[in-house]
């Protein structure tokens, strides 16, 4: 997968009609990943760890040549090798020379991609043969090389690299039972952009055996989804509208899927209450993580799931104050509204108004039932399209939620029982 372009894969696929195609990767690129998550190609995650296997040992750090020396040390005495990444090949022999003088005892060995093919042919044999026990290289190693004995790592300037491609270099370490360790340099005093932080971030925390599914999720969050009929592998997601774009290739995935009649669209009813709903600034300062939590919770498609993202925000941030309480209270009215074809929920003078989308019909024995149910707080009509309508003079914003996810709730539970027994009668 790393190491296809576009134009590679579709020549492959030019070569006959209906051709099958299988892409193994251990970090898929960021537009294979979300074509898998929008349906247009299916995806299968080997998680299970070769057996004895440990999660590497992961740090990020200033270039520090204390660390580095005793890094080296260690791997030296325990007979095993180390990996020196240091991408580049006009100044990788003084990178050589610099380790030897940190570390005398270490016999230091140089590959690149600009080497002879016999040349560097011959320093891999004897870098596996152990006639060198640190090997000063490009991120050629990065293809798959798979030295059991090689149980260090350490890239040079680790921020000037994608995500992915750091991912693929601590998978050349750790190939055995021994534990292994990865340490991501970038250089004193430098100050990382936003993209390289959340880069090394990501590497940092998702050390466990299997990540990279992870991996290849945050990779694209940060470089977005890139254009699923073209040549471009990662693009600006907000640039383009994430969230439409999406909406549009799901709907025409589904038709070409399902057929014309099929359509993904949602209904996204309308919410106009009288309450505050909010995230504050003193339960989430920060605005990026408030805004993927307004997106999460806007994207939640049952009661499961915004009951976990509630439990997961208390987790996190601490007991919710009342505001995100009423929040994710609509979230579950959002959720209950759109599986009933509820179009708008508002209030207006003591009333609730519950308007159901056109051609929406709930039998009269239904609606009856509620109406018994509620104790005659309910009334309804059909002047144009079906309305249900809730006393909610003089009640307090929380109670009013309440009762709306109750009787939400309740018309759920009535038309399920009353379609059960058409069923059984048919």
């Amino acid at each position: 997968e790393q190491r296809f372009g576009v134009a590679h894969k579709e020549k492959i696929k030019s070569l006959k009609q209906n051709v099958d195609v299988l892409t193994l990767s251990a970090t898929p690129i960021p537009r294979t990943l979300h074509m898998s998550l929008l349906g247009v190609r299916d995806m299968s995650v080997i998680e299970t760890p070769p057996e004895d296997r440990q999660p590497v040992q992961t740090y990020v750090m200033e270039y520090q040549e204390r660390v580095i020396k005793e890094a080296i040390m260690r791997e030296l005495l325990r007979g095993g090798q180390i990996y020196f990444v240091h991408n580049r090949v006009n100044n990788i022999d003084l990178v050589a020379d610099h380790i030897m003088e940190l570390v005398p005892e270490a016999k230091v060995l140089v590959a690149h991609g600009q080497m002879r093919e016999h040349d560097l042919e011959m320093i891999m044999l004897d870098f596996i043969e152990g006639k060198g026990n640190v090997l000063a290289c490009t991120t050629i190693i990065e293809s798959g090389l798979d030295i059991s004995n090689v149980n260090t790592l350490i890239v040079d300037e680790a921020d000037r690299f994608g995500l992915s491609q750091l991912y693929q270099l601590r998978g050349r370490v750790g190939r055995s039972e021994k534990q292994a360790y990865a340490y991501f340099t970038y250089r004193k005093e430098k100050i990382l952009s936003d993209v390289a932080k959340k880069r090394l971030t990501a590497i940092r925390d998702f050390t466990e055996l299997g990540s990279g599914f992870k991996i290849a999720m945050r990779d694209l969050e940060i470089r977005g989804a890139g254009n699923i009929l073209g040549p471009e592998q990662h693009g600006h997601i907000l640039a383009v509208g994430f969230d439409m774009y999406c909406r549009l290739v799901q709907e025409e995935v589904d038709k070409q899927r399902y057929g014309e009649e099929f359509t993904s669209e949602k209904i996204s009813p309308q919410l106009e209450l009288d309450l505050d709903a909010f995230i504050p600034d003193a339960y989430v300062s920060d605005t990026e993580l408030k805004i993927e939590l307004y997106k999460r919770l806007a994207s939640a498609n049952n009661f499961s799931e915004v009951k976990d993202l509630e439990l997961e925000a208390e987790d996190r941030y601490g007991v919710a104050p009342e505001p995100v309480r009423n929040l994710f209270r609509l979230g579950r009215i959002k959720v209950l509204a759109q599986k009933l074809g509820v179009s708008s929920i508002a209030q207006q003078k003591g009333f609730v108004h519950i308007r159901f989308v056109s051609g929406r019909q709930i039998s009269g024995m239904v609606l009856a039932e509620l109406v018994h149910e509620f104790n005659r707080r309910i009334s309804f009509g059909v002047a144009v399209d079906l309305e249900i309508k809730i006393k909610a003079v003089g009640e307090k914003p929380q109670r009013i939620l309440n009762l709306i996810i109750k009787m939400l709730e309740k018309l759920i539970d009535l038309t399920d029982k009353e379609s059960r027994d058409i069923m059984e009668l048919s």
